[in-house]
């Protein structure tokens, strides 16, 4: 399709410059700015408005399961090493590990050298538990072997129907596994998926064509509800973590990306509107479909894209992973209780556990959170009442780390096995 436009340009007349406001990313600013606005002056108006946002990511969703479904099979379909397939996989589950586990010592170093938390006296038993008795009901009813099991689906159409991305990934793999060891009819079943999955991507950007109606609503009702004054109550611990957050993406990341062979700074910018959206509806499930469609246009190999970014959805969440041991810290600081370096670490391995299947939703990082603090019980779970009012701006940041985070673990993952074209990304970066 590319290659077509491209030739339609040179044999024709120099196009006109595409007016700025005609472009998605300045469609969605725009609703964004505008969807401030109204939340703060009419926030009654806004807060109604949560029906667009809510119906824009429902939307997204339901294209999200096909999209994966898609580009796993047809990427795993065309191979014919199933070894490759295992590197593959190694070698992202290696980089999320790693990255997690860095992510969840940076946010506790931050916490014990700014002490967010400290001098705010809090007695727990002051505190509304009520408030969050339904996150810590969640927490308690999620384990690792809860998790484990929910990844196998009851049914492979049920696989589609659900809210699990893991479910999708699992019956996408092993189809795919089985289109590459049937020969000829397999590859017959992977060419006419290969259309099918062109044909998607247009639906796709006709779905993503309400992403500006979806971010107006959505941020219209977040700034209704909560008003913008909520921040102010713990401006602290909010700058810290959008601070901490920025350092992690820039110097961790962007050590990384210079390794591999690009610049964090041109990734952001290619993935400018994806991250508007993100910001908008505080949830990077709802560019999950763009961010798979880009990244293989930047010269990640298909199967690469398609293992990677959904399994880094729920196992490589930077930002969910800085907040968990950030926040504990604060509300620990906050309540006086002085936890040992010993705690701390066992606070990190709990963390480390139950991070993993948090997905890129509203609300994740909050229950995550809950359920660490429910087997560490030297810091209360009423304590979490504390940031409950400010955890819906703190939950922007956690999507907009987790989002640049799978992408960079994709390209990076994708370099690693030779599966990435290198002329590819520096043109679409310096795009």
């Amino acid at each position: 399709m590319g290659q077509v436009l491209k030739g339609a340009i040179d044999e024709g007349a120099p196009p006109r410059a595409r007016r700025w406001y005609r472009t998605l990313y300045a469609q969605v600013l725009i609703a964004l700015t505008l969807g401030v606005l109204l939340g703060h002056f009419a926030p009654a108006t806004g807060e109604a408005l949560k029906p667009l946002g809510d119906g824009f990511i429902k939307l997204v969703k339901m294209v999200i399961a096909p999209v994966i479904f898609l580009t796993i099979v047809t990427g795993v379909g065309a191979m014919r090493d199933l070894g490759h397939l295992g590197r593959i996989t190694l070698k992202a589950f290696a980089y999320f590990l790693f990255f997690s586990s860095l992510a969840l010592l940076v946010g506790m170093a931050v916490a014990n050298i700014v002490r967010p938390g400290a001098g705010l006296n809090v007695d727990p038993a002051s505190l509304d538990a009520g408030k969050v008795a339904n996150f810590a009901e969640k927490a308690h009813e999620s384990s690792v072997t809860g998790f484990l099991g929910a990844i196998i689906p009851d049914t492979f159409v049920s696989a589609f129907t659900g809210d699990n991305i893991l479910q999708v990934l699992l019956v996408s793999v092993l189809f795919g596994l089985a289109l590459s060891g049937a020969g000829a009819r397999g590859e017959r079943v992977t060419a006419l998926l290969e259309d099918v999955s062109g044909v998607f991507f247009r639906f796709v950007g006709i779905v993503m064509k309400a992403a500006p109606i979806g971010a107006f609503g959505a941020m219209a009702f977040t700034i209704g509800k909560y008003g913008v004054g909520t921040i102010a109550n713990l401006a602290y611990l909010v700058a810290t973590f959008y601070l901490t957050s920025a350092l992690f993406v820039v110097c961790v990341l962007g050590i990384v990306a210079r390794l591999a062979g690009f610049s964090i700074l041109r990734l952001i910018a290619y993935l400018k509107t994806e991250l508007v959206l993100v910001l908008a509806t505080s949830s990077s499930e709802s560019a999950l479909p763009a961010l798979m469609e880009k990244l293989e246009d930047a010269g990640c190999d298909k199967a690469v894209v398609g293992l990677v970014v959904p399994t880094g959805y729920s196992f490589n969440l930077d930002g969910t992973n800085i907040y968990m041991t950030l926040a504990a810290l604060f509300l620990a600081q906050a309540c006086n209780v002085e936890l040992s370096l010993g705690q701390q670490f066992l606070l990190l391995g709990v963390a480390m556990i139950s991070s993993k299947g948090a997905a890129g939703v509203t609300g994740a990082g909050f229950i995550t959170l809950a359920a660490t603090l429910s087997i560490v019980p030297a810091i209360p779970v009423a304590a979490m009442a504390l940031i409950l009012g400010i955890d819906r701006f703190m939950s922007e940041c956690r999507s907009l780390t987790n989002f640049i985070g799978n992408a960079v673990a994709t390209i990076v993952v994708a370099r690693w096995d030779g599966a990435l074209d290198r002329e590819r990304l520096k043109v679409a970066l310096a795009a």
